[in-house]
């Protein structure tokens, strides 16, 4: 096993811009996400189950497959994606809104939010590491079935999404379908640019 420096480097970058993302964009907007999040939602709506609870079980889950599935520097490389999101996160929730604006403009903040989540979650998968559940998922899935991680994204998160038009209204709902279209073919561009490669070493 092997890690490199500038993949460290590069998995607090991306979790930086996601969480920023989140926190000053998703956070004030009411768009939502699909994946594990907008699971955990759901059960939570339909049948009370406690994100805390439903989070970590899929969330464990998934990054136990991604570490059958890519190796130990895949989990090594997630402990500092995942890590450096909280830490980033804290910081950035004592911050003063950046972008007010975008509580009452949905669809704007759908095409900002899609930029920072596409951008930082694809420069952390770039690196090897996954900030969440969903990217453990999605670049353990790329991986077993051969096909490109946007795609894989998409396909979870229409899944969940469409589960969610039992509940959620259309609007919030129709931003939500945009913003992480968007985001998973922001991420799967990073991901394939053409620079030097911080792929995982099993």
């Amino acid at each position: 096993m092997t890690i490199r420096a500038r993949s460290c480097f590069l998995a607090l970058l991306g979790s930086a811009i996601l969480a920023f993302g989140l926190c000053h964009v998703h956070a004030y907007s009411g768009v939502t996400e699909g994946g594990i999040l907008g699971l955990t939602l759901l059960l939570r709506h339909w049948f009370d189950v406690s994100p805390a609870v439903s989070g970590f079980v899929m969330n464990a889950a998934c990054y136990l497959l991604g570490w059958r599935t890519l190796g130990t520097s895949f989990v090594v490389y997630s402990l500092i994606a995942g890590g450096g999101f909280s830490a980033f996160y804290a910081v950035f929730e004592r911050m003063e809104p950046v972008f007010p604006m975008l509580a009452g403009q949905p669809l704007l903040a759908a095409l900002v939010g899609a930029l920072f989540v596409g951008i930082g979650i694809g420069i952390s998968v770039r690196a090897g590491g996954a900030p969440g559940g969903d990217d453990a998922l999605a670049m353990s899935l790329s991986s077993l079935l051969h096909q490109p991680i946007e795609r894989i994204y998409l396909a979870s998160d229409l899944i969940v999404l469409a589960l969610s038009a039992t509940y959620i209204p259309p609007v919030p709902l129709l931003c939500s379908l945009l913003t992480v279209v968007l985001s998973g073919q922001i991420i799967g561009f990073v991901q394939n640019m053409r620079f030097p490669s911080t792929k995982t070493q099993k």
